[in-house]
């Protein structure tokens, strides 16, 4: 028996029981979770403080750029919805690549006719298509709602495509260059591509964005840039739509639809910023948290989708109403990861709020408290909806990896945000 196992014992021997749970047995767990059969837990940590770590950055530039926002209306609806785009099409992305490797069909090879080279066409394809759909949507909300002087459409599409594309580029050669790695170090991609990709659209997006609506809002020829890119997108949809290539053509078919009904709720998500504009300027470390907190909980439910797929093509888990004993093992690590992340986020944006932007209003003990209370309706939402959304997927007999993250994420983005304004008035930090 080692120093670590032995440890755990005589302390927790030493404590009563609680509830009928032995700490002995919760405190052992712990130490396998971590130490040398855990590596999916270590794996899983590692990208996981990543993406909060530097979510922070994507919230300081949340708030940072908060008078810009408010100056061209309705970038803060659009901006939560082109985050959680990136993320979904290249987690998605990631996903096939790593069932690919788990099933041996995956070939480092760029090549039109490989796996690499369709998802990619596919990737890049959608992240146009969509970015048109997402500044149609916003325009839409955005009247519906009573937003003023908001851009024409065209230049909001333009806008949204232009910053969508050059942020999808370094999402991309990242996804590529995890993916290298995985197959080379023998890591399971599945732990690591839905929390970097994750933290990456975030970080990426915002200021991808914020530099295409500095140089395109009110420019002369803004709009005739939009109409020719929905013409671009048009064309190549219907050309993958069509694609004689079976991945491609099945890819992209199955996640038009599904991707498009993530950008609505992504949307609403804005809708809730849109709403609540004071909120970052007033409790700036809150604003910073935003990202980092819904990232988290969107790369958690993208792990457990990742894996849950993965196991129903091979085998290991059954397309279930109550989950299996693998599944649950997945949702128990999931969940025992959150516990960490919500202490890692809190901290980080109370520190980063302070000493970026000189406020860390409203305190380090009411953002902590806030994000517990948040992230326990939060994380009870998405380990369901990761699990039924991607069994739902493999019984209708769609590719689970297209469908499980978009709709967590997408979901994870309104309910988050909504989840974590609500503790914030609940608490009396706004009215």
């Amino acid at each position: 028996m080692g120093v670590a196992p032995v440890w755990s014992t005589v302390v927790a021997r030493s404590l009563p029981e609680l509830g009928g749970l032995r700490p002995d047995r919760l405190l052992r767990r712990l130490v396998d979770l971590l130490g040398p059969t855990g590596g999916a837990a270590r794996q899983s940590l590692v990208a996981l403080a990543f993406n909060s770590v530097t979510s922070f950055g994507a919230g300081v530039m949340l708030v940072a750029f908060i008078d810009d926002w408010k100056a061209l209306p309705p970038m803060l609806i659009l901006v939560p919805a082109a985050i959680g785009l990136r993320g979904n099409v290249f987690a998605t992305f990631g996903n096939r690549l790593s069932t690919a490797i788990h099933t041996g069909t995956f070939r480092f090879s760029a090549r039109s006719d490989t796996v690499l080279g369709q998802n990619l066409i596919a990737a890049f394809s959608l992240t146009t298509l969509m970015s048109v759909l997402l500044a149609v949507f916003a325009k839409v909300i955005a009247i519906a709602i009573g937003v003023e002087d908001s851009l024409p459409m065209l230049e909001l599409i333009a806008i949204s495509v232009v910053g969508g594309v050059i942020g999808s580029l370094v999402v991309a050669a990242a996804t590529v260059g995890l993916t290298r790695a995985a197959v080379r170090y023998e890591w399971d991609l599945d732990n690591l591509v839905a929390p970097t990709v994750s933290t990456l659209g975030d970080v990426v997006t915002i200021p991808a964005l914020w530099f295409a609506a500095k140089w395109l809002a009110g420019a002369p020829a803004t709009e005739a840039i939009g109409g020719v890119l929905v013409v671009v997108a048009v064309a190549v949809s219907w050309w993958c739509w069509r694609s004689p290539h079976e991945l491609l053509r099945q890819v992209f078919r199955e996640s038009t639809p599904v991707l498009a009904a993530a950008l609505v709720l992504s949307a609403l998500a804005g809708v809730v910023l849109q709403k609540q504009q004071n909120l970052l300027a007033e409790l700036p470390a809150i604003g910073v948290l935003v990202p980092a907190f819904v990232s988290s909980a969107g790369a958690l439910g993208g792990i457990l989708c990742g894996r849950v797929a993965t196991n129903l093509h091979l085998g290991s888990v059954e397309p279930t109403m109550a989950p299996g004993p693998e599944a649950r093992r997945d949702a128990s690590l999931v969940l025992s990861l959150a516990a960490p992340l919500v202490l890692l986020n809190a901290v980080g944006a109370w520190a980063v709020s302070s000493l970026a932007l000189g406020d860390g209003a409203p305190g380090f003990w009411w953002v902590l408290l806030a994000a517990s209370v948040a992230s326990v309706v939060t994380m009870l939402f998405v380990t369901a909806v990761a699990y039924y959304s991607t069994i739902g997927a493999w019984k209708v007999n769609v590719d689970p990896d297209s469908y499980g993250v978009p709709i967590v994420t997408a979901s994870v983005d309104f309910v988050g945000t909504l989840a974590l304004v609500f503790a914030v008035v609940s608490l009396g930090l706004m009215s």
